[in-house]
């Protein structure tokens, strides 16, 4: 039976990861960690700085894990605020969890990487696997160098090392954290609360986008995906659609017809210009049978009824 070690565990992906794995796996077989302790998480969770490379090998040993999903990590918005701090806390983690695999036979090693690893010289409409990856943030270096490591380990050392190149992540389960994208989670929680929303990015900046759910069971998908049918050592371009933010006010003023945006975009417009608009995941279909099942009117659907707000339409 497999023992799964999840760091980053009480955030924007860990938090819906979690209970995923665990009712999959059974809620014994998951150790959820993070930095500080997450009273409302049922089952085994442990405090958890990945910066201590004693404190994670120890829990790895004592607890007898096969697998990891480190999902520890500045983002994109957040990180441009302290560079240096966000490059050495990213790259320190993952290098102490490639060591304590590689040390102690970790089956299996899940690495979330980002469309943030593309800069402006890529091809922006559906954006190619093997594009030149030249990121414009700190966020983005330390995920292209993440994604060279798990490469390195995987040749050298014969870890199994699988990654996602996430897009941006919309979900109802958290609030926004910290990334450039998050403007489409939080547009959600203002039009419930009847608050005019001041979005950062420009009214036509189109994104890749993939809703939580999508993206989590992307996830489970190649975490058990036969290792041999898996050809990219890097990371998986993956996306579930792209809208700007614009279309967005428009389609959720069709159900909240008195909702107001007005746009002022910051520092952020300009790390969302040097991403892809759309992305080609065409290796994701065809190595492990990738398709998302939610596109934007559903999406946002499904958003509204898990906020607790009635939905007077049926798309």
């Amino acid at each position: 039976m497999s023992k799964i070690l999840i760091t980053g565990a009480s955030g924007q992906i860990g938090s819906v990861l979690s209970e995923k794995l665990k009712e999959k796996y059974g809620t014994e077989n998951i150790l959820a960690t993070d930095l500080h302790h997450n009273p409302d998480y049922i089952g085994p969770f442990e405090v958890l700085d990945v910066t201590d490379f004693e404190a994670l090998q120890t829990l790895v040993v004592n607890k007898g894990i096969t697998q990891i999903y480190h999902l520890a990590a500045i983002l994109s918005a957040n990180g441009e605020k302290f560079p240096l701090n966000t490059w050495d806390i990213n790259m320190k983690t993952f290098f102490n969890v490639l060591e304590v695999s590689r040390l102690h036979n970790i089956e299996k090693v899940f690495y979330p990487s980002s469309i943030a690893v593309f800069g402006n010289n890529v091809e922006r409409v559906d954006t190619p696997q093997s594009s030149n990856l030249t990121p414009s943030t700190v966020y983005g270096m330390s995920k292209v160098a993440g994604e060279n490591w798990a490469k390195y380990y995987t040749e050298k050392y014969g870890l199994d090392i699988r990654s996602i190149r996430y897009p941006g992540i919309i979900g109802y389960q958290s609030l926004p954290g910290g990334g450039t994208t998050d403007y489409a989670v939080d547009i959600f929680h203002k039009a419930i609360n009847q608050e005019e929303f001041e979005c950062f990015l420009g009214p036509d900046t189109m994104l890749p986008m993939i809703y939580m759910d999508d993206a989590i069971r992307a996830t489970i998908e190649l975490m058990e995906a036969p290792k041999e049918k898996l050809r990219i050592k890097t990371s998986y371009n993956l996306v579930g659609m792209s809208f700007t933010p614009e279309t967005l006010a428009s389609e959720i003023q069709q159900i909240h017809p008195n909702f107001k945006i007005r746009y002022q975009p910051d520092y952020r417009q300009q790390i969302a210009d040097s991403w892809p608009m759309s992305i080609d995941d065409t290796d994701a279909r065809k190595d492990w049978d990738w398709q998302p099942k939610y596109g934007l009117k559903r999406m946002i659907q499904d958003m509204f009824v898990n906020l607790n707000t009635p939905m007077p339409f049926t798309p």
